[in-house]
């Protein structure tokens, strides 16, 4: 392991320098990963996927061979919704902390392909209305990449397990962001509004992980999706990071990257792999061609 990026929504630090870090070079430590740096990466519930891409990239780069995102829950966000639960007399539902550990490695020909060149993000100016966020999330990477809603086999999202969160006031939020895909998706006319429901069905999963923010937010799928993109049938998936960044008191800013991930065609680039001279004789010869009509229409 050459590299750890920890992304979790708990930041370290002394009196004087509150959230410095390194949670992730410490982590290395704790687990012998001796020839390892790292650093923290926050954005809250958006964090991992933000992660993601940073490893992807650095991989891809060729900065580091093998990265490390890796994450854990707190206590105190046991207590959010459990807080809830007590109000209604209810027995606390959540009695664990969540983690989560991907490793991102170059291409072997085998596993699936992080496609870095479609990434969604919601900039600064995209607005938080529900549908500006889907739009900015969802459809840009897809239109980006000419593909459709429904050429996504499966979208993780917000994966929060209902049974926690529907009696702590929170409703079904896996549910409610496949309806919003799928709606955004009738608008596009990609389906018919009566395939709304067969396409959550389809294209969605119900929600199973904890509820504690950036844990369930995209990534808890990665791994199954790592199965159905090798021995599966599934093609694609796409990966969502979505949260506020409320959380800070720093902004009224909504959060969210994406980013799909594919099944491996078995092509490996080769090493410093370059354009081919016959690749550049013909950017050449179309420019020339281009320049030469352009003196002829003048």
């Amino acid at each position: 392991i050459d590299y750890v990026i920890e992304c979790s929504e708990e930041a370290c630090g002394d009196m004087n320098q509150r959230g410095g870090g390194n949670f992730a070079k410490s982590i290395a430590e704790l687990g012998g990963a001796v020839n390892a740096t790292g650093s923290d990466t926050r954005g809250f519930c958006a964090a991992p996927t933000h992660a993601l891409i940073e490893a992807a990239a650095l991989v891809q780069a060729g900065v580091y061979e093998n990265v490390v995102i890796v994450a854990g829950g707190a206590t105190a966000k046991l207590g959010m919704n459990g807080k809830d639960h007590v109000k209604k007399e209810m027995p606390i539902l959540e009695d664990v902390l969540g983690g989560f550990a991907i490793l991102i490695s170059k291409n072997d020909g085998e596993n699936p392909i992080i496609r870095t060149d479609l990434v969604g993000r919601h900039t600064v100016g995209t607005g938080s209305s529900p549908q500006a966020v889907i739009t900015s999330l969802i459809t840009a990477p897809l239109d980006k990449g000419g593909l459709k809603i429904t050429d996504i086999d499966k979208y993780s999202v917000e994966m929060q397990n209902p049974d926690v969160t529907k009696p702590a006031g929170a409703g079904d939020v896996p549910a409610a962001n496949y309806k919003m895909i799928g709606a955004i998706g009738v608008k596009r006319k990609e389906l018919e509004r009566k395939e709304l429901a067969s396409f959550v069905e389809k294209h969605g999963m119900p929600g199973w992980a904890p509820t504690q923010g950036h844990i369930p937010s995209g990534v808890p799928y990665l791994g199954f999706a790592r199965e159905d993109l090798t021995k599966g049938s599934l093609n694609r998936a796409m990966i969502v990071g979505k949260g506020s960044l409320f959380l800070g008191r720093m902004t009224n800013l909504f959060d969210g990257v994406s980013v799909i991930v594919e099944r491996n065609t078995g092509k490996v680039e080769a090493e410093g792999a370059t354009v081919s001279k016959d690749e550049i004789k013909g950017m050449i010869a179309e420019a020339m061609r281009d320049f030469a009509s352009h003196l002829l229409s003048e």
